[in-house]
């Protein structure tokens, strides 16, 4: 009986052995699982690795599982920040490595200082965080290889006035390319042309320059103004001296036109009856013109009696 009492106190106590392991290792099974979870906020992407090899990218913010570590680990990558990266500091800094960063030459072999700001953010996560060991600096060695190029593309003046915004488009693009091929995983929001001056010691002649080529342009916009003023209107009033002319000569043509048929009228009237047309032209003609000529009336006999006095001549001369 004793020994029965004893076997029976042995089955029990490994029973009890094996739930209490049996619980430990379900609490360190557990324990494990819970290092799975993470949590993913807006604007955040989380690269997941399996044995050191990629797997996956989780974008979907909110509560996320993986297997846990040394299976599949995490890195969480913001991919929502827009980040900017500044290139030099043209008024407030002057050390050695600030002046090698601003100063570029143009492609008519002028040196301009040139500050410039970067737009960027992480497009593709993975490659952000495993493919490049020091990202910023690429990126800056990058950024200035690429606003170098295009700089030696243009000149002087394209690079201080005429074509700034084509000078960022172009460096931007050509960014992008650059770390494209480098598998950096950034995307270049955009280039910004903060600063850009000649250096000092030629700065108050390029400002002449600037100057005098804002003057030029102004004088032309004031002489295109005054050309687009002047212009209608000369035109108009030449349209107007021609639409005059046109009628004054198509006028002139119809009296000539109308002088003309009333002579070849009286022509064929003179052809009919030249005896009675000319006698009717006579007095027609007198019956104009005696109106307006003095007339002395004469009794016929009475010329070498009567002397000629023209009283009525003398009354119409203008008294002194």
């Amino acid at each position: 009986m004793a020994r029965e009492g004893a076997s029976e106190e042995r089955k029990v106590g490994r029973l009890l052995s094996r739930l209490l392991l049996g619980a430990l290792m379900l609490g360190l099974l557990g324990f494990w699982t819970w290092f799975g979870f993470y949590r993913l906020n807006p604007g955040e992407a989380a690269v997941i690795l399996r044995l050191g090899k990629y797997q996956t990218t989780e974008v979907r913010e909110g509560l996320r599982w993986h297997l846990p570590p040394p299976i599949e680990s995490r890195a969480i990558v913001n991919v929502g920040l827009v980040a900017r990266e500044q290139f030099g500091d043209i008024d407030t800094a002057r050390e050695a490595a600030t002046l090698t960063e601003t100063a570029m030459q143009t492609g008519d072999n002028n040196i301009v200082d040139l500050e410039f700001v970067v737009k960027y953010k992480v497009g593709k996560a993975f490659e952000s965080r495993f493919r490049i060991a020091d990202l910023r600096e690429t990126l800056r060695d990058s950024a200035q290889a690429a606003m170098r190029e295009v700089v030696g593309r243009n000149s002087v003046d394209d690079v201080l006035s005429e074509k700034r915004g084509i000078i960022q488009d172009e460096a931007a693009e050509l960014l992008q390319k650059i770390l494209d091929g480098y598998e950096s995983g950034l995307y270049v929001e955009g280039i910004e042309l903060q600063e850009v001056q000649p250096p000092a010691s030629v700065r108050d002649a390029f400002d002449d320059v600037i100057a005098a080529a804002q003057d030029r342009n102004r004088k032309v916009n004031e002489a295109e103004g005054y050309a687009n003023e002047v212009l209608p209107r000369a035109r108009a009033e030449a349209s107007e001296l021609v639409q005059g002319a046109i009628g004054y000569r198509d006028s002139k043509i119809a009296e000539a036109r109308g002088e003309a048929e009333g002579f070849l009228a009286v022509l064929a009237e003179y052809q009919k009856a030249p005896a009675i047309t000319r006698k009717r032209l006579y007095l027609e003609t007198m019956e104009e013109v005696l109106p307006g000529v003095e007339k002395v009336i004469i009794e016929p006999g009475t010329a070498s009696v009567l002397p000629y006095l023209p009283l009525g001549a003398a009354r119409k001369e203008p008294r002194p």
